[in-house]
């Protein structure tokens, strides 16, 4: 049996985290910049009883870390989102809002890191910090089947959530693979960058997530 990594707390940081001083300064600057921002770590988004959990890097300065929702209010949200709605993991509408009223069903989305970092490319000082938080999100859904990570960071950090090494998996986008109890689908991130150079089209994406679907309803 795969033993996550221990968890100093609870699946969610508190808002006021300081394990990591980079991102608290950080964090601080944007708080002085944009003092109505949610400006902390984005906590996890969706159903507690979720089958599916979808594993983003962290969060963007002008997206979950203004609104405080994770891929709420950047461009990736928008993939993300419209997404999950063709394949049955949300219902309702996405409006780039926390009080759009949209909700998960069977699913929940949540970062390897929670808080947004300088650049989006967190140190992997803070990867580690962050990670008992990801392991206890894990041990947290009790129903917990299928992982779509989001990028290779996303990848390595829930493969090391799970004590294993970050060589387990395979990399790369549809990579597929058994990590722990878990089935573990591999997508490139829905970045501006990705899906703006066509490494990511939205039929490649869609196609991740409906393979999601028949595993858990196969």
């Amino acid at each position: 049996m795969v033993a996550l990594v221990t968890a100093a707390t609870g699946p969610e940081p508190d808002r006021d985290c300081g394990l990591c001083p980079r991102l608290v300064a950080y964090r601080a600057e944007n708080r002085a910049r944009n003092p109505d921002w949610w400006n902390g770590p984005a906590p996890s988004f969706g159903d507690d009883q979720a089958r599916l959990l979808v594993l983003g890097l962290a969060p963007g300065r002008t997206g979950a870390n203004r609104t405080g929702r994770p891929f709420t209010g950047d461009h990736a949200g928008v993939m993300l989102f419209e997404t999950l709605l063709k394949t049955g993991f949300a219902r309702g509408r996405y409006d780039a809002r926390p009080d759009d009223g949209l909700t998960l069903v069977d699913c929940m989305i949540s970062n390897a890191v929670r808080c947004a970092p300088p650049g989006n490319k967190p140190e992997t000082s803070e990867e580690a910090a962050c990670r008992p938080f990801l392991a206890a999100r894990l041990a947290a859904l009790p129903r917990l089947e299928v992982v779509v990570t989001l990028g290779d960071v996303s990848r390595r950090n829930l493969l090391r959530s799970l004590g294993l090494p970050a060589s387990a998996g395979t990399s790369g986008h549809g990579a597929e693979f058994e990590a722990g109890p878990y089935r573990v689908l591999n997508s490139y991130h829905c970045s501006r960058l990705n899906t703006n150079t066509g490494r990511l089209t939205p039929e490649m994406f869609e196609a991740v997530f409906r393979r999601a679907r028949n595993l858990l309803d196969g």
